[in-house]
């Protein structure tokens, strides 16, 4: 018998410590790039729970990895091989505590899907604007601990912007109620900020408190055909001009990235990608009327054809158009897993400095892997690339990986550095990224997280191996 089992059961259940079975939904990573061996997966229904569920694992000197959908690409949600840590999920903690409609603000537990946010907002009549691929599944604690982005970052910010308060329970299993929902206080230290971004790595996030927004009476989508980044950087400046906060999305992608979507989603129809070296997915969301979007789009369009930074252009005429549109970048992700594993940078630089970055590191590339494909997308609109790189046509994915990912990752990131860039925009650091922060962060930097971490977390409990090494 386990001592610290049987305390864990009877804190929660029996039902909901799970040791045996297939696990792989917890111990298995999004990507399947790594596979761990839990202690146990433990399922908490509130935050008292959680509260005695961290006291316990202190006190049997277990360490927990907290879990939210699990839908992470930098191995920062799954235990390590040791079978001795616990895994705390976080999915049955799925409430909505509240809509505050005067503040504009909704309460929510950790565990609530985002779709399911998003969709508790719009009945109460308001946006929930944080959107990205994986909302099906991913969940608002994972998203506040690793300061999620995703298509409307340019209009709204990442999750931090979007938070007003957090609720979080600390590596001594104490719970702070930061849940006020207030815009201004100033009163000492951020610390709802020191969470968001952590990565379970300071305390474990329970419930947030996150901003709303009106519904818009119209929101139009555009794809337009851009000749080369600098072109389509050229657009974004024109967007800004024409729609002002009313452009809410503006994604890059480019040809070969989209071939893949041809290739492997024979069902789904992309548009213009044949006639330029990238697309640009445009959104703007209007407060007036359709009528209105509508002619600014045009003027926008209008103008972007005579300057020449686009070739050619479509506005969706409906709603069901828009989502198709949407779609194809959408799918984008799940092109790749088709293709075959790459090798992944979520990487953002000042939009300015894209374009030379893109002509540079390409050309790099190119010299000094033959026949390497580079499957390069993202939300240009915030300066952040998903710029990964694919091997030659016909190489094994595997050997590629096993051969040049190191290689490639230093290659990529030194360029990063020189451009004045992050090696993670949205995806936080995880345990891929730890050797790459240590030598692309400050080392000042890295004292005063290291500092931090040992105030907070002094045994090294909470999610240890993510962000900084032990």
């Amino acid at each position: 018998m386990n001592p610290l089992l049987d305390q864990l059961r009877k804190t929660v259940g029996a039902g909901h410590v799970l040791v045996d079975g297939d696990l792989s939904a917890w111990e298995q990573d999004w990507r399947k790039r790594s596979r761990g061996k839990a202690l146990a997966v433990v399922r908490p229904g509130s935050t008292a729970d959680v509260a005695q569920v961290v006291k316990a694992c202190a006190a049997a000197g277990a360490s927990i990895v907290p879990q939210g959908g699990n839908t992470g690409l930098v191995v920062g949600s799954t235990p390590d091989e040791s079978g001795r840590q616990v895994v705390l999920s976080l999915q049955r903690m799925s409430g909505v505590r509240g809509i505050d409609d005067a503040n504009l603000t909704m309460t929510v537990e950790a565990g609530c899907v985002l779709q399911n946010v998003q969709e508790a907002a719009e009945r109460a009549g308001f946006l929930f604007p944080l959107s990205l691929a994986a909302e099906g599944s991913c969940t608002i604690g994972g998203n506040l601990a690793t300061n999620a982005g995703g298509t409307q970052v340019v209009r709204y910010g990442n999750a931090r912007e979007l938070c007003l308060g957090l609720e979080v329970v600390t590596a001594k299993g104490e719970i702070w109620n930061g849940l006020t929902g207030l815009r201004k206080d100033n009163t000492g230290y951020d610390l709802r900020n020191l969470f968001i971004g952590s990565e379970g790595t300071l305390g474990i996030i329970t419930a947030a408190t996150m901003k709303l927004y009106p519904l818009p009476a119209a929101t139009l989508t555009a794809w337009a055909a851009v000749p080369s980044m600098d072109d389509a950087v050229h657009l974004l400046g024109l967007a800004h001009k024409h729609l002002g906060a009313g452009l809410t999305g503006f994604e890059v992608m480019g040809q070969f990235a989209l071939s893949l979507v041809a290739k492997h989603f024979a069902q789904i129809r992309v548009p213009l990608f044949e006639q330029a070296p990238y697309c640009v997915l445009l959104e703007n969301s209007d407060h007036e009327s359709e009528p209105h979007a509508r002619a600014q789009f045009e003027r926008l369009l209008e103008t972007a054809l005579e300057e020449g930074c686009v070739t050619d252009a479509v506005v969706a005429g409906n709603i069901a158009q828009a989502r198709q549109l949407w779609h194809i970048r959408e799918s984008l992700p799940l092109a790749q897993v088709e293709e075959g594993l790459n090798i992944k940078h979520d990487i953002s630089i000042p939009v300015s400095a894209i374009p030379a970055f893109c002509d540079e590191t390409d050309a790099l590339l190119a010299q000094a892997i033959p026949g390497v494909r580079l499957v390069n997308f993202g939300h240009l609109g915030d300066g952040n690339l998903h710029y990964n790189v694919q091997a030659a046509k016909g190489v094994d994915a595997a050997a590629f990986l096993r051969d040049h990912e190191e290689r490639v990752n230093t290659l990529v990131y030194d360029s990063v550095a020189k451009f004045g860039g992050s090696i993670s925009a949205e995806h936080g650091v995880g345990s891929l990224k730890v050797h790459e922060l240590e030598k692309h962060k400050s080392p000042v930097a890295l004292d005063l997280m290291r500092e931090i971490k040992k105030a907070l977390d002094p045994r090294n409990l909470m999610n240890p191996g993510r962000i900084l090494r032990a």
